[in-house]
């Protein structure tokens, strides 16, 4: 993936970067792989909003995409490279050699024709997935289970990538994008390689109405606000937030307090917390 700018000839090009689509070999998705997602704006079932700032957007189809990889022992090849846009990475429309056809995410040197495969005794290429313990020690891995035959869970925005660090007994231990290093079982399977569209975190909106199309609605600072709306509102002119450190509308802290549950059972798999 490449990316291209403007010249500046509007406020909206003078900062835009976006990105060239020069992988992608076509353009409308394959009928059977798509349905129809229900866009909630934010709300529950009640119709309140409890997710602000959320709401419009272009209208999407969901690509059904193939997590769990378990089609094992079948080979397959990849016959495109498709814009997703529930993603911020490419997806790979793969047909395997019964003629079935299924999307997975498209890895750093994914193109068409290459051939993948699932197996316990795949070999150690682009694109294919096998179980943690197959994996040589220092690999570079995408889309990693949590759960054995759950689907990988984790591992699968643009650019990101995952290293094996350790083997041992039945744990393997994987150091992720995060920097956190957990362990993980070693039945659970792994995509070998890195997510392609690897430019996506050098991309500029360049305006707010691209921020519109994705669905996101304007952000309004809690201390332009009054203090019957916010905790930092209210005060003459521009007055500091008032309190130890910066809340939720609700009271609540924000900005670096941690919110993972203290007596969560994977605790004791995580090897260093990331920072």
């Amino acid at each position: 993936m490449g990316t291209r700018s403007f010249r500046p000839y509007t406020p909206g090009t003078r900062q835009a970067v976006v990105p060239d689509f020069s992988e992608i070999t076509k353009s409308k998705p394959e009928k059977s792989l798509t349905k129809y997602k229900h866009r909630k704006k934010g709300r529950n079932n009640r119709g309140v909003i409890t997710s602000r700032r959320r709401g419009g957007g272009h209208k999407r189809l969901y690509r059904i995409i193939d997590f769990r990889r378990d089609k094992r022992n079948i080979q397959a090849e990849v016959i495109a490279i498709e814009y997703d846009p529930n993603r911020n990475a490419r997806i790979a429309l793969v047909q395997y050699e019964d003629g079935e056809k299924r999307y997975i995410l498209a890895a750093v040197g994914m193109k068409v024709g290459t051939p993948i495969i699932a197996s316990e005794d795949a070999p150690i290429e682009v694109g294919n997935a096998l179980p943690l313990s197959k994996m040589p020690l220092g690999e570079t891995i995408h889309n990693v289970e949590l759960v054995a035959g759950k689907g990988g869970q984790i591992v699968r925005a643009a650019g990101a990538a995952a290293k094996v660090m350790a083997k041992e007994g039945d744990y393997v231990t994987i150091g992720l994008p995060s920097k956190e290093v957990r362990m993980i079982r070693k039945e659970c399977y792994a995509t070998i390689g890195q997510v392609g569209n690897v430019e996506y975190r050098n991309l500029k909106l360049g305006k707010a109405g691209k921020m519109r199309h994705k669905g996101r609605r304007p952000e309004v600072r809690g201390s332009a606000m009054n203090p019957c709306d916010h905790p930092h509102g209210g005060g003459e002119g521009r007055a500091p937030i008032g309190r130890s450190g910066p809340v939720s509308p609700w009271g609540k802290p924000a900005l670096g307090k941690k919110t993972r549950k203290k007596n969560k059972p994977s605790n004791k798999l995580i090897v260093r917390r990331r920072r």
